[in-house]
Order: C-alpha cells, then sequence, then structure tokens
C-alpha cells in the first residue's frame, strides 16, 4: 500500500472512532473489507452522506483493495479494527469474546 492510500485508509479509522453519520458509513466501509458476511456490507449510496474527501479516500482504498490479486487485509490495523467492532458492532463482538 503507497503512503497515499495509507494516509487515507488512517483517516477513515479516525473517523469511523467518531459519533457522527459520517463515522458510521466510514466504519461501515472499513468493516466490509474485513469481513461483509459478519460485519455487514457497504451501501456505495452511502457515497452520498460522507463529504468528498472521505469519499475520496474511500474511493482510494478501494481502487487499492480492487488492484490487489489475492484477497489481502490490513492485518496490521488489527487493533483499529477490533476497536471499531466493539463500537459500531458490539453484540458481534460480544459473541466473539463468547466463543473464544
Amino acid at each position: 500500500m503507497d503512503d497515499t492510500t495509507r494516509a487515507a485508509l488512517e483517516r477513515l479509522f479516525d473517523l469511523a472512532r467518531g459519533n457522527t453519520g459520517q463515522a458510521r458509513r466510514a466504519a461501515n466501509f472499513l468493516l466490509a473489507w474485513w469481513n461483509a458476511d459478519s460485519l455487514g456490507g457497504f451501501d456505495l449510496a452511502d457515497l452520498f452522506s460522507v463529504d468528498g474527501a472521505v469519499a475520496a479516500d474511500m474511493a482510494l482504498v478501494f481502487a487499492h483493495v480492487a488492484s490487489l490479486s489475492v484477497a489481502a487485509y490490513p492485518d496490521e490495523y488489527r487493533a483499529e479494527i477490533e476497536a471499531i467492532i466493539r463500537l459500531w458492532r458490539p453484540e458481534v463482538w460480544a459473541r466473539a469474546i463468547a466463543t473464544a
């Protein structure tokens, strides 16, 4: 991942830790990449509900994912993903902890 895309990803993580509609949409976007089956998908129409800069960051990250020849996940951001799961998908987090 290049530095520009990494910066966009980190801005999305920062936003997703908030408590706004844009934060929820950023969280949905990131969690859909991590595991859409268990964490929910991302509605492309949500792009109309975020600022242009946020949509541009999502587009950069999406383009990065699309450029990969095999599925890859941002494992170096596992702690950030887990924090977003705890914040936005507490029921999923509770089930994961209960079965661990």
